[in-house]
Protein backbone atom coordinates (compact mmCIF):
# COMPACT_ATOMS: atom_id res chain seq x y z
CA UNK A 1 0.00 0.00 0.00
CA UNK A 2 1.25 3.44 -0.93
CA UNK A 3 1.29 5.72 2.12
CA UNK A 4 2.03 9.36 1.74
CA UNK A 5 1.53 12.67 3.46
CA UNK A 6 -0.19 14.87 0.92
CA UNK A 7 0.85 18.47 0.31
CA UNK A 8 -1.83 20.43 -1.49
CA UNK A 9 -0.88 22.65 -4.41
CA UNK A 10 -3.04 25.43 -5.83
CA UNK A 11 -5.75 24.68 -3.25
CA UNK A 12 -6.66 21.38 -4.88
CA UNK A 13 -7.61 18.08 -3.30
CA UNK A 14 -7.69 14.53 -4.71
CA UNK A 15 -11.37 13.64 -4.82
CA UNK A 16 -12.45 10.07 -5.43
CA UNK A 17 -16.14 10.98 -5.47
CA UNK A 18 -18.66 13.65 -4.50
CA UNK A 19 -22.27 12.58 -4.29
CA UNK A 20 -25.62 13.04 -2.56
CA UNK A 21 -27.00 10.21 -0.43
CA UNK A 22 -28.27 9.42 3.05
CA UNK A 23 -25.83 9.14 5.92
CA UNK A 24 -26.03 5.42 6.59
CA UNK A 25 -24.12 5.09 9.86
CA UNK A 26 -23.83 6.44 13.38
CA UNK A 27 -25.47 9.46 14.99
CA UNK A 28 -26.70 11.11 11.78
CA UNK A 29 -28.16 7.97 10.19
CA UNK A 30 -30.91 8.78 7.72
CA UNK A 31 -29.95 12.40 7.19
CA UNK A 32 -29.60 13.60 3.57
CA UNK A 33 -25.95 14.46 3.02
CA UNK A 34 -23.34 15.43 0.49
CA UNK A 35 -20.34 13.12 0.76
CA UNK A 36 -16.88 14.23 -0.31
CA UNK A 37 -14.55 11.24 -0.40
CA UNK A 38 -10.91 12.33 -0.48
CA UNK A 39 -8.27 9.92 -1.76
CA UNK A 40 -5.21 8.88 0.23
CA UNK A 41 -4.98 6.71 3.34
CA UNK A 42 -2.36 6.11 6.02
CA UNK A 43 -4.30 3.38 7.84
CA UNK A 44 -5.19 0.62 5.36
CA UNK A 45 -7.81 -1.55 7.06
CA UNK A 46 -7.83 -5.08 5.67
CA UNK A 47 -11.65 -5.02 5.58
CA UNK A 48 -11.94 -1.56 3.98
CA UNK A 49 -14.74 -1.45 1.39
CA UNK A 50 -13.26 1.52 -0.49
CA UNK A 51 -9.65 0.41 -0.98
CA UNK A 52 -9.70 2.22 -4.32
CA UNK A 53 -9.53 5.44 -2.30
CA UNK A 54 -6.10 4.65 -0.84
CA UNK A 55 -3.91 5.94 -3.66
CA UNK A 56 -4.40 9.67 -4.18
CA UNK A 57 -2.50 9.58 -7.49
CA UNK A 58 -5.33 7.61 -9.09
CA UNK A 59 -7.90 10.35 -8.59
CA UNK A 60 -8.28 13.86 -10.03
CA UNK A 61 -7.23 16.94 -8.08
CA UNK A 62 -10.16 19.31 -7.77
CA UNK A 63 -10.11 22.88 -6.51
CA UNK A 64 -11.76 23.72 -3.22
CA UNK A 65 -14.05 26.19 -4.98
CA UNK A 66 -15.17 23.47 -7.37
CA UNK A 67 -15.93 21.12 -4.46
CA UNK A 68 -18.02 23.80 -2.75
CA UNK A 69 -19.85 24.70 -5.97
CA UNK A 70 -20.68 21.06 -6.65
CA UNK A 71 -21.97 20.66 -3.09
CA UNK A 72 -24.16 23.75 -3.48
CA UNK A 73 -26.08 22.04 -6.29
CA UNK A 74 -27.85 19.92 -3.67
CA UNK A 75 -30.47 21.20 -1.23
CA UNK A 76 -28.97 19.69 1.91
CA UNK A 77 -26.51 21.75 3.93
CA UNK A 78 -25.08 18.69 5.69
CA UNK A 79 -21.73 17.63 4.26
CA UNK A 80 -19.52 14.69 5.28
CA UNK A 81 -15.81 14.70 4.48
CA UNK A 82 -14.50 11.15 4.43
CA UNK A 83 -11.90 8.96 2.78
CA UNK A 84 -9.56 7.21 2.69
CA UNK A 85 -8.29 9.29 5.56
CA UNK A 86 -9.29 12.93 4.98
CA UNK A 87 -6.94 14.35 7.62
CA UNK A 88 -3.97 13.46 5.45
CA UNK A 89 -4.78 16.68 3.63
CA UNK A 90 -4.79 20.28 4.76
CA UNK A 91 -8.49 20.99 4.36
CA UNK A 92 -8.71 24.11 6.52
CA UNK A 93 -9.51 26.28 3.51
CA UNK A 94 -12.16 23.84 2.32
CA UNK A 95 -13.95 23.68 5.67
CA UNK A 96 -13.73 27.47 5.99
CA UNK A 97 -15.37 27.92 2.58
CA UNK A 98 -18.04 25.37 3.42
CA UNK A 99 -18.88 27.21 6.64
CA UNK A 100 -19.03 30.49 4.73
CA UNK A 101 -21.71 28.83 2.61
CA UNK A 102 -23.65 27.70 5.69
CA UNK A 103 -22.79 24.01 5.53
CA UNK A 104 -22.87 21.83 8.63
CA UNK A 105 -19.49 20.13 8.27
CA UNK A 106 -18.83 16.61 9.52
CA UNK A 107 -15.72 14.48 9.16
CA UNK A 108 -15.11 10.74 9.41
CA UNK A 109 -11.57 10.03 10.58
CA UNK A 110 -9.34 7.49 12.26
CA UNK A 111 -7.80 10.40 14.17
CA UNK A 112 -4.29 9.75 12.89
CA UNK A 113 -3.49 13.35 11.90
CA UNK A 114 -4.23 16.89 13.07
CA UNK A 115 -7.88 17.79 12.60
CA UNK A 116 -8.92 20.76 10.48
CA UNK A 117 -10.79 23.74 11.89
CA UNK A 118 -14.42 24.70 11.22
CA UNK A 119 -15.91 21.29 11.96
CA UNK A 120 -19.37 20.84 13.45
CA UNK A 121 -19.19 17.08 13.95
CA UNK A 122 -16.24 14.72 14.39
CA UNK A 123 -16.84 11.01 13.94
CA UNK A 124 -13.80 9.21 15.32
CA UNK A 125 -13.42 5.62 14.14
CA UNK A 126 -10.12 4.28 15.53
CA UNK A 127 -8.29 1.49 13.74
CA UNK A 128 -5.75 -1.01 15.07
CA UNK A 129 -3.47 -0.43 12.12
CA UNK A 130 -2.31 3.05 13.26
CA UNK A 131 -2.51 4.76 16.65
CA UNK A 132 -4.71 7.88 16.80
CA UNK A 133 -3.49 11.20 18.14
CA UNK A 134 -4.29 11.86 21.80
CA UNK A 135 -6.19 15.08 21.03
CA UNK A 136 -9.01 13.22 19.29
CA UNK A 137 -10.33 11.90 22.62
CA UNK A 138 -11.20 15.41 23.72
CA UNK A 139 -12.64 16.60 20.42
CA UNK A 140 -14.71 13.68 19.11
CA UNK A 141 -18.51 13.96 19.05
CA UNK A 142 -18.90 10.33 18.08
CA UNK A 143 -16.79 7.25 18.74
CA UNK A 144 -17.64 4.52 16.22
CA UNK A 145 -15.80 1.22 16.60
CA UNK A 146 -15.99 -1.40 13.87
CA UNK A 147 -16.30 -4.98 15.12
CA UNK A 148 -14.38 -7.35 12.86
CA UNK A 149 -13.65 -9.92 15.55
CA UNK A 150 -14.97 -10.55 19.06
CA UNK A 151 -11.91 -9.04 20.76
CA UNK A 152 -12.75 -5.68 19.17
CA UNK A 153 -15.47 -5.23 21.80
CA UNK A 154 -12.85 -5.07 24.55
CA UNK A 155 -10.77 -2.79 22.33
CA UNK A 156 -13.79 -0.48 22.01
CA UNK A 157 -14.02 -0.24 25.79
CA UNK A 158 -10.35 0.70 25.97
CA UNK A 159 -11.09 3.71 23.77
CA UNK A 160 -14.16 4.56 25.84
CA UNK A 161 -11.93 4.87 28.91
CA UNK A 162 -9.73 7.38 27.06
CA UNK A 163 -12.59 9.65 26.05
CA UNK A 164 -12.11 13.03 27.71
CA UNK A 165 -15.27 14.38 26.08
CA UNK A 166 -17.91 12.67 28.20
CA UNK A 167 -20.66 13.88 25.85
CA UNK A 168 -19.24 11.78 23.04
CA UNK A 169 -21.76 9.35 21.52
CA UNK A 170 -20.58 5.73 21.59
CA UNK A 171 -21.35 3.37 18.70
CA UNK A 172 -20.57 -0.27 17.98
CA UNK A 173 -20.81 -1.23 14.30
CA UNK A 174 -20.43 -4.78 12.96
CA UNK A 175 -18.17 -5.05 9.93
CA UNK A 176 -20.50 -5.79 7.04
CA UNK A 177 -19.13 -9.20 6.05
CA UNK A 178 -19.14 -10.36 9.70
CA UNK A 179 -22.47 -8.87 10.76
CA UNK A 180 -24.54 -12.07 10.86
CA UNK A 181 -21.83 -13.84 12.85
CA UNK A 182 -21.18 -11.08 15.38
CA UNK A 183 -24.58 -9.45 15.84
CA UNK A 184 -25.62 -11.81 18.70
CA UNK A 185 -22.50 -11.03 20.76
CA UNK A 186 -22.88 -7.33 19.96
CA UNK A 187 -26.47 -7.35 21.22
CA UNK A 188 -25.32 -9.04 24.43
CA UNK A 189 -22.59 -6.43 24.77
CA UNK A 190 -25.16 -3.62 24.38
CA UNK A 191 -27.40 -5.23 26.99
CA UNK A 192 -24.54 -5.10 29.48
CA UNK A 193 -23.18 -1.72 28.32
CA UNK A 194 -26.22 0.50 27.66
CA UNK A 195 -24.09 3.61 27.21
CA UNK A 196 -23.21 2.21 23.78
CA UNK A 197 -25.53 2.19 20.75
CA UNK A 198 -25.74 -0.01 17.67
CA UNK A 199 -24.75 1.41 14.29
CA UNK A 200 -25.39 -0.56 11.12
CA UNK A 201 -24.60 0.30 7.53
CA UNK A 202 -28.18 1.05 6.58
CA UNK A 203 -27.16 2.32 3.13
CA UNK A 204 -26.02 -1.20 2.27
CA UNK A 205 -29.40 -2.61 3.25
CA UNK A 206 -30.97 0.05 1.02
CA UNK A 207 -28.46 -0.69 -1.76
CA UNK A 208 -27.48 2.96 -2.12
CA UNK A 209 -24.06 4.62 -2.11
Amino acid sequence: MKIQKIKNKESKLPVMELFHTLQGEGFHTGKPAVFVRLAGCDVGCIWCDVKESWDSDKHPSISEDSIVNQALKFKTKFIVITGGEPTLHNINNLTKKLKENNFYTAIETAGTNILPKNLDWICFSPKKFKKPLDEIYELADELKVIIFQKSDLEWAQEHEKKMINKNCNLYIQPEWSKMEKHLPIILTFLENNPQWRLSIQSHKFLNIS
